[in-house]
């Protein structure tokens, strides 16, 4: 019963954690955007989730093998999961060498967040139907 309840909850619980991983990464660019020489990070959310969901992240090339079951599992890229972080590609570069686009990070924090939002949306839904089924 309880695995069925994991699968039912599981894309969204994914979608979330990987959002929240992105939130953080964007949340740096910002406040790096006068750091010389920094360079905005990002990740293909789409690639990420499907690599999450078909369970390919952990045996991803480079990943880091445990040696004990309390180590944490981390990817290549610093993030949880074997997400992998990129570089992001720049219209007009800064004279310091930062590319940090502050319109760009913007836009893209909005759009994450309020996508992280419908998620916390749809899984009350869920939860909420599970409740009205179970309660009849």
């Amino acid at each position: 019963m309880i695995g069925k309840l994991d699968d039912y909850l599981r894309f969204n619980e994914v979608a979330l954690g990987l959002r929240e991983q992105r939130q953080q990464l964007l949340a740096s660019n910002i406040a790096n955007a006068d750091t010389p020489n920094y360079k905005a990070r990002d990740f293909d959310f789409n690639s990420a989730l499907q690599g999450a969901l078909s369970g390919s992240a952990a045996g991803a090339p480079g990943a880091l093998l445990k040696t004990d079951a309390k180590h944490f599992d981390v990817g290549q890229s610093g993030l949880a999961g074997g997400v992998q972080v990129q570089f992001r590609n720049t219209q007009q570069g800064n004279i310091d060498g930062n590319t940090v686009d502050m319109d760009v990070e913007r836009n893209q924090f909005t759009d994450n967040a309020l996508r992280y939002e419908a998620g916390l949306t749809l899984i009350s839904a869920q939860i909420k139907n599970m409740l009205a089924v179970i309660q009849g």
